[in-house]
């Protein structure tokens, strides 16, 4: 296996040369750094030197079109200024030019305000002259027909004339009247025309101003424009000029490396500034020193065995391939739910969390205070005899698996608890009435008369008769086979509802009544290969009941009889109470396979939590 140490060696020198590349790019970085500034600084030195003279010439003549570079970048300022200057000139014109025009507005605009309201008023005086005139029209229309119908009178009365002459004079009245009205209505007429008139020459004459501001602040908004144009212009070439500025400045940098190199190498600091010699020596000894480093790491790695190297290569990918073939089929595995032996005939799980929160669990707790406590004790079975657990507040799931073999039923009972169990095993352990051994290495406890317990999982325990929970051991060990997760029975106990209070199933539904008090129909048991009760137990109680049939045939002809007659198969047995309250919904589930959704009435329901419970009383129930 000297290969893996080769290997590892391998690596760690890969690293490790890794680690000293990027050093010594950093470090090269530096370096010319250092002599970039040493070369900056000895410009002066450099001059003694007729080999760097090729270096000095290109420098002079970089500084040169940098010089004629800030010269430009000096006139392209002083041009922005200047327009600046003429920007704020032309605001300052607009500004007086626009007060000047707003200065002779003002009193048009007062001219024409005037005149709109003399309009206004000979407007109105001409409408009352019009009323006036009509009114007039309208009272000798009135005074016409008082006097028609005083003569229309039959008897006439007998101060007919009185009135006649009354009204007559009235009448005749009334056209001087309107002549009069009517030459008010001219005069009115004619100065509301005149007003009019005045109006809208006050109008033209405003017009004619408004026109000449909206027209001079037109001609210097497009004046500022141009001027701003010029300005982003003028930015735009000195920022290209200062871009061009740096790039000179960037192309001196390998002259000034040249000439750091040869100061460096010479030893000639600039009197102004000796420190940068110093750093860049120091830098060039840190280069030389990962340089040497590197050379040390490539020796040793050229010093390992090939064929070595070769093998941990294939070893590593041989694993890696391994991995990607294992890695998917185990976490595609199913996960087992329960241990459970393979000849489990029937499985009642009890959840207990539902049981606590259950509306109906909680009335029956509070009402019958007496009966409740039989009654989940018939429901938990051998579990409630569990030391160190409190099932109501750290079991979150018992489940009670039923076997019969010929004459005998056995009864396996686990106990899926919220947390770790080790503290009540500790407790378990400390008790002295409990005898300890070993199956395979797994501990299991006993204690007289008959009682068992023994850890199958993190936080499952196996409680029971002696040879019920060794058996569940010897499954959970593998020694022995057990309820499959893919066999037919536990996929329909899977599609029961886990967040349900109570799942029963049973592979042999006749035989139920062996395991608990009769609870269906026959004829529901005998028509059935299989069957699945799933209830909640909140208000109203809902359940879901699966049953296989023989073939697709039987199935069709049995959800159409239990359409048709339902109280005949979902009643209990040994009573009239049925155990739906209305008629259930029925669904074909693959091909001789049904699913039956319906409302369980409270009594029904407490009957049949009774009856698995085998508390019930032998008195045949009526229904209500």
């Amino acid at each position: 296996m000297s290969f893996i140490g080769t290997g590892f060696r391998e690596i760690a020198l890969k690293v490790r040369r890794q680690r000293t590349r990027l050093a010594l790019r950093h470090e090269k970085r530096l370096l010319q750094k250092s002599e970039i500034n040493l070369g900056r600084e000895g410009t002066t030195q450099a001059a003694n030197f007729p080999e760097l003279r090729n270096e000095i010439v290109a420098l002079k003549k970089l500084e040169q079109e940098q010089k004629e570079v800030a010269l430009r970048i000096a006139q392209i300022e002083e041009g922005i200024k200047k327009i600046e200057a003429d920007r704020q000139q032309n605001t300052h014109e607009q500004n007086a030019a626009v007060a000047k025009l707003e200065a002779e507005k003002k009193p048009l605009l007062q001219h024409r305000n005037q005149a709109k309201n003399t309009v206004d008023l000979c407007e109105r005086e001409l409408a009352a002259v019009e009323r006036r005139i009509q009114e007039n029209d309208a009272s000798d229309r009135d005074l016409l027909k008082q006097l028609s119908d005083l003569r229309a009178l039959n008897p006439p009365p007998a101060d007919l004339e009185t009135q006649s002459t009354n009204i007559s004079a009235r009448r005749a009245r009334l056209p001087e009247e309107r002549a009069e009205l009517v030459r008010a209505r001219l005069g009115s007429a004619d100065a509301s025309r005149l007003a009019k008139e005045k109006l809208i020459a006050a109008e033209a004459e405003l017009s004619v101003v408004e026109k000449n501001i909206e027209r001079v602040r037109t001609e210097f908004e497009a004046r500022d424009r141009t001027l701003n144009e010029s300005i982003r212009l003028q930015q735009e070439a000195v920022r290209e000029a200062r871009a061009h500025h740096q790039t000179v400045e960037e192309r001196k940098n390998p002259a000034y490396l040249n000439i750091g190199r040869h100061l460096a190498a010479q030893g000639i600091a600039p009197p102004n500034a000796p420190h940068l010699l110093t750093e860049a020596h120091r830098r060039h000894d840190a280069v030389n020193r990962h340089l040497q480093h590197r050379s040390e790491l490539a020796l040793l790695s050229s010093q390992i065995d090939k064929q070595e190297l070769r093998k941990f290569y294939f070893s590593v990918i041989s694993v890696l391939v391994l991995l990607a073939i294992i890695l998917p089929v185990a976490f595609q595995s199913p996960h087992k739910g329960e241990w459970l032996p393979q000849e489990t005939d029937a499985i009642l799980s009890i959840n207990t969390d539902q049981f606590e929160r259950a509306d109906l669990a909680k009335r029956w707790r509070k009402d019958q205070t007496e009966i409740w406590p039989k009654v989940w004790s018939g429901l938990i079975g051998t579990a409630a005899l569990t030391p160190g657990l409190n099932l109501p507040r750290d079991a979150v799931r018992i489940t009670r698996a039923v076997a019969t073999e010929s004459e005998k039923t056995r009864e396996f009972v686990l106990i899926e608890a919220r947390r770790d169990v080790s503290r009540a095993i500790r407790r378990i352990g400390a008790d002295k009435t409990f005898q300890r051994r070993a199956i395979n290495g797994l501990p299991v406890w006993e204690r007289p008369p008959g009682f068992t317990v023994a850890r199958v999982g993190p936080a499952t325990l196996a409680v029971g008769a002696p040879d019920e929970v060794d058996e569940l051991v010897r499954v959970r060990l593998g020694m022995k086979p057990d309820l499959k997760i893919t066999g037919q029975l536990f996929d329909r106990f899977q599609a029961l509802d886990r967040e349900s209070a109570l799942r029963l199933i049973s592979r042999n539904p006749p035989d139920l009544s062996r395991v608990f008090h009769p609870i269906f129909a026959r004829e529901l048991l005998d028509a059935s290969q299989l069957l699945g009760l799933a209830v909640t137990l909140q208000n109203p109680v809902r359940a879901k009941l699966l049953l296989k049939l023989n073939s697709s045939e039987t199935a069709a002809d049995f959800a159409r009889n239990l359409h048709d007659n339902p109280q005949r198969w979902l009643r209990f047995s040994d009573s009239e109470l049925l155990l739906y309250s209305q008629p259930p919904e029925i669904q074909r589930q693959g091909i001789s396979n049904l699913e039956l959704r319906f409302t369980i009435p409270e009594n029904s329901a407490r009957l049949l939590i009774e009856r698995i419970a085998k508390t019930d009383a032998p008195a045949v129930a009526t229904a209500p």
